[in-house]
């Protein structure tokens, strides 16, 4: 019997798409990013959770950076991001 997927080395699409527990190797959804205000004059970098449950503001020019959502904060137009390392 020949199966259509190779349980063993599953392709990264598929293992994005299943939940995290449910993956080969288990692993977080949620990261740190740092994000940069995209208020005019200010370019703080502040470091922000990806799931943030609560209203982020600039540590510099108190603009709203980032508002919760059902699951991932919606950051604010003109702010960029970029994931930390781990």
């Amino acid at each position: 019997m020949v199966l259509a997927v190779d349980l063993l080395n599953p392709s990264r699409e598929a293992e994005l798409r299943k939940h995290k527990l449910k993956r080969l190797v288990q692993a977080p959804n949620s990261y740190f990013m740092d994000v940069r205000c995209g208020a005019s004059g200010c370019s703080a970098i502040n470091t922000v959770f990806s799931h943030a449950q609560t209203v982020v503001l600039c540590s510099s020019c108190q603009t709203v950076l980032a508002t919760p959502t059902g699951g991932k904060a919606r950051l604010t137009e003109g702010s960029s991001f970029r994931p930390k390392a781990n």
